[in-house]
């Protein structure tokens, strides 16, 4: 027989793999020499790391020098960067290139409108 606290620590552990894997992230399609990601490296990036965007959808970086992203697409990757909203690797929305800071953040706002709502801390 398995000790109580052993089968109650198995449960949390079960219960935070489960959630890891639902939750959503924003893969950043990039290529090497990039103008436009490292501009976005340098205007977003440090922000988004430490906004309420980025808790609810950590950033994960895939090179398209290595070929498309492992995702479910709805269509291929051509240009860079392109930011896609996953969860559990489907695509849910994608923004297309970068301009400035305030298009990036308000397409954003829209995409993670299409996720459901955080949950509320109680």
């Amino acid at each position: 027989m398995i000790p109580r606290p052993i089968v109650r620590l198995m449960c949390a552990l079960a219960m935070l793999t489960a959630g890891a894997l639902e939750a959503a992230e924003l893969v950043m399609v990039e290529r090497a020499g990039c103008a436009w990601c490292e501009r976005w490296e340098k205007d977003v990036a440090p922000a988004y790391m430490q906004s309420e965007e980025g808790r609810r959808a950590p950033l994960r970086r895939v090179s398209l020098d290595r070929g498309q992203p492992a995702l479910q697409l709805k269509e291929p990757v051509r240009f860079t960067p392109t930011f896609i909203l996953v969860e559990q690797d489907r695509e849910i929305g994608r923004i297309t290139g970068y301009l400035d800071n305030a298009m990036f953040w308000g397409l954003l706002g829209v995409l993670l409108g299409k996720l459901d709502p955080p949950a509320t801390k109680e």
